[in-house]
């Protein structure tokens, strides 16, 4: 792949990605890994996700209603995450692309499939502090193994009975950490390359654009038809990459 298409890849993938997260309000680095772990190493990937994934989500934390409560009920899961990431981010740096495909194949099949399937869970506030840090460190190593921030992290924060807009800041905490854990965990092991960080900075302005016109669609089309079709064509995509290694 040539200079110019893999440009116009990068930005048209951050752009889907952008309008994905627009009109569900997540969905950004799931799908930018999806498709350019296909594409390029899951390594890679995530350098590109950085500057993207850490815009949109500071974004969403910081227009979210409470964001100091949420910190003290949330801290030990979001410290739990650093550490997960720490240990994790040793797939992705090892440059096993064998493995760390799988691995992200594999994330994505469950995430999706328990997002169409599954019921809603509820976490009992005795559970909490239990389950917190448990969750957070299993979402780190995901994370760092990876560069998809949303399992198990995702359906745990939606089992806490939040209402909408403390969710919504909650994930926007959650994956703000996830950022720059996998991002600091990724310099310590010296596993980043300064061309793709320049080119993630750039990313930052279609995947922008893409939220813009994901909230306009959002108007236009129901979110949970657009929701559905989006899950079913993670699936497939995540069971290609998965199986790829066997084929």
């Amino acid at each position: 792949m040539t200079d110019l298409p893999l440009l116009l890849t990068i930005a048209a993938t951050f752009f889907v990605a952008g309008t994905v997260k627009g009109v569900t309000g997540m969905g950004l680095p799931v799908v930018a890994m999806g498709v350019l772990g296909a594409l390029l190493s899951p390594l890679a990937a995530a350098s590109l996700l950085i500057a993207p994934s850490f815009v949109t989500n500071v974004w969403q934390l910081v227009s979210g209603p409470d964001f100091s409560g949420l910190l003290r009920r949330l801290w030990p899961m979001m410290l739990a995450i650093v550490a997960g990431a720490a240990l994790g981010s040793s797939v992705l740096a090892g440059g096993s692309t064998v493995l760390s495909t799988a691995a992200l194949g594999a994330t994505l099949v469950v995430y999706a499939a328990y997002t169409l399937l599954a019921r809603q869970l509820r976490v009992p506030a005795r559970l909490e502090p239990t389950l917190s840090p448990a969750i957070g460190f299993a979402t780190g190593l995901v994370t760092g193994s990876t560069g998809v921030f949303v399992i198990p992290a995702v359906p745990y924060l939606q089992a806490l009975g939040l209402e909408k807009e403390d969710l919504v800041q909650a994930l926007g905490l959650s994956f703000t950490v996830s950022t720059i854990a996998l991002t600091s965990a990724l310099a310590l092991r010296g596993a980043l390359v300064v061309d793709n960080l320049a080119l993630s900075v750039l990313a930052v302005v279609p995947a922008l654009a893409g939220m813009a016109a994901g909230q306009f669609v959002r108007r236009k089309v129901s979110p949970q038809t657009f929701r559905r079709w989006f899950l079913v064509c993670l699936l497939l995509l995540g069971a290609e990459m998965f199986s790829r290694p066997l084929l």
